[in-house]
Formats: structure tokens, C-alpha cells, sequence
């Protein structure tokens, strides 16, 4: 069986981090394993608590993953401390594995997940590493230090996101205005619309739910694009038909 490895926190209510990536594998049908990085208590309101783990022992973790089977594809959601993403992207960076960045900073319910130094650990090595990096607007503002305005800017923000080094950038548009989402896939310098129908509905952990799709879809050996359409397409089913 395929194998694909989640780096992120937990999520007490279940319904974002690795529990939510963990689910997203076992439909794809691709066993999932697990570095956790932090522990959170939260629900569908908030935030309570957050207790990262020591870099050392996230590094423990993928380490006894790594040396016992062959891991086809990996994404990080949480990582929470720029340490904690150092370490990580210094782990990985010998290692030929499809890699989705997904750079968690604030939970869907708009608490902190994450210190003031993880930013620039993402821009500065963790980016570099990546097959594609998936931030939503908010994300990607705090990663350039601009806010984002339009479809153009939104464009741009792309190939700047893309300059940091990553193969590829899916910028989410769930947090644009509109009764369409419109996300923007920049690879090899074109770019793919992914646009389908707002849905009216309150919840988190969408964002981890597409990145593990993502990995899953990748470690099934599917291109670059047909997996970020197949994953946009599984979270939507998800989300609408469930």
C-alpha cells in the first residue's frame, strides 16, 4: 500500500490537522503516517491551547517513519515555530519525496496557530523544498508582507510565492469576496483556474483536507495539476454532497 506522511498538529474536535489529513489519505486509499508537531485543544469555536512538541522529537518521528517504509509523498500543515520548520525542512531536504506545504498560521475559527517567527522560516527554507506550496490570501499576505487586492495582484502574489523556490503555488481563494472561490494554480510559469460555487457554511480544517488530498493524489503518481483538480473536486464532495 501506498504510504504518505502528514507533519502537523492535532486537533482535538477532529475536524482539521492530522485527523482530518489522516481521513483525506484513507479515502484515497493510502495509508498515512504520522511526525505530530503540536498538540491543540480546540473545537468549532476556538482555540484553547496550544503545546508544541520540541523539534527533536518531530525530527524523532519522521525519522522512525523514514528508516521502516517508503514514504511516496508528504505534506506539513501546523508547524507552529520557525524551530520547529527549520528542523523539518533541513530533514527533508536529501529526501526525493513530493513535499505539500501547507503554511497554517491561523485556524478557521481565526485563532493563532502558529509564533511570529514562522513566517520567515517557511519564505527562507521550507518553501525551497516544496513540490507546491499552498497558502490561502491571508497566508500569502503574511508570507510577502503585502496584502493582496484582486485577481491580478493575486497572480502576482503567485509568482512572488514561486520565486521563494517551490515547484509550484495553489493559491486558495476561499477568503476573496464573491459568490464564486476562485483558486489560482501557478506551475511552470502558466496558470490554472480552479472555480466552483461558494458554500455558505462555517467549519475549519478545509485548508489541511486539500493539502492531504494533494499528497495522497501525488503519492498515487498523478501530475502536478490533475492532482490539485482531483483534490479540489474530493474537498468540494466533501464539504457539499456529505
Amino acid at each position: 500500500m501506498l504510504v504518505a506522511m502528514t507533519i502537523a498538529g492535532s486537533d482535538s474536535s477532529g475536524g482539521a490537522g492530522l485527523q482530518a489529513d489522516l481521513k483525506a489519505f484513507a479515502s484515497e486509499g493510502v495509508h498515512g503516517a504520522v511526525a505530530i508537531t503540536a498538540i491543540t485543544a480546540q473545537n468549532t469555536q476556538r482555540v484553547a491551547g496550544i503545546l508544541a512538541l520540541p523539534p527533536d522529537q518531530v525530527l524523532a518521528q519522521i525519522d522512525a517513519v523514514l528508516e521502516d517504509v517508503h514514504v511516496s509523498a508528504a505534506k506539513t500543515g501546523m508547524l507552529y515555530s520557525g524551530a520547529i520548520a527549520r528542523a523539518v525542512a533541513k530533514r527533508l531536504r536529501d529526501e526525493r519525496i513530493p513535499l505539500v506545504v501547507d503554511p497554517v498560521m491561523v485556524a478557521g475559527v481565526g485563532d493563532g496557530l502558529s509564533l511570529s517567527d514562522l513566517a520567515e522560516a517557511v519564505r527562507d527554507e521550507l518553501a525551497a523544498i516544496a513540490t507546491v506550496l499552498t497558502p490561502n490570501i491571508p497566508e500569502a499576505e503574511v508570507l510577502l508582507g503585502r496584502t493582496i487586492a484582486g485577481e491580478e495582484d493575486a497572480m502576482e502574489a503567485c509568482r512572488e510565492l514561486s520565486a521563494l523556490g517551490s515547484e509550484a503555488v495553489l493559491l486558495k481563494g476561499g477568503h476573496a469576496e464573491g459568490p464564486t472561490c476562485r483558486d489560482l494554480l501557478f506551475h511552470e510559469g502558466q496558470f490554472t483556474v480552479i472555480e466552483h460555487a461558494r458554500v455558505p457554511i462555517r467549519g475549519h480544517g478545509g485548508g489541511c483536507a486539500l493539502a492531504a488530498f494533494l499528497a495522497a493524489n501525488l503519492a498515487k503518481g498523478h501530475s502536478l495539476r490533475d492532482a490539485v483538480i482531483r483534490s479540489n473536486e474530493s474537498v468540494r464532495h466533501a464539504v457539499v454532497e456529505n
